[in-house]
């Protein structure tokens, strides 16, 4: 009996110590998620939309749709499947695997129905590309000069 006298206030400060750990655990994960990047949504200053479903940006990535409301072509700079960016972009915006964009690609391409987007290889590139060609449309996830390109938000539906 008097062993657990003895060993209860240590039971107590190990749980206490226990709950700390888990809450601070719990705070760093939110902390963590709530800093992630975020993957913005660009296109060039030619294209007057502001805000895009979800529905039309799968249509324009996945090539199914090739022209914006105006009737000017689009044309989709994307990064290679194995690009960060192109990771978040592809499962956060569009809700799809990086090797279903592929293979919806591929397939446009084998079968002879369409082109693949243009693939370039950084932030950089992606800014360049789509502030020069009219129609241009990509995402990128460092800071965007909001002069340079059009940034358009993604609405959920």
């Amino acid at each position: 009996m008097s062993l657990l006298v003895f060993l209860f206030p240590f039971m107590q400060i190990l749980r206490s110590l226990l709950l700390a750990s888990l809450c601070c655990l719990l705070l760093a994960t939110h902390m963590a998620q709530s800093q992630a990047p975020v993957v913005r949504v660009i296109a060039n200053t030619s294209v007057s939309s502001q805000e895009i479903s979800v529905e039309q940006i799968r249509r324009i990535f996945s090539m199914r749709q090739t022209l914006w409301p105006n009737n000017q072509p689009i044309t989709v700079f994307v990064f290679t499947t194995q690009h960060e960016t192109h990771q978040a972009f592809s499962t956060k915006v569009l809700g799809m695997f990086p090797y279903q964009l592929d293979r919806i690609w591929n397939k446009l391409v084998y079968s002879g129905l369409g082109e693949e987007p243009i693939k370039v290889q950084s932030e950089h590139e992606m800014l360049e590309f789509v502030s020069q060609r009219p129609g241009a449309i990509g995402y990128v996830m460092g800071q965007v000069d909001g002069n340079a390109v059009n940034i358009i938000e993604v609405v959920k539906e």
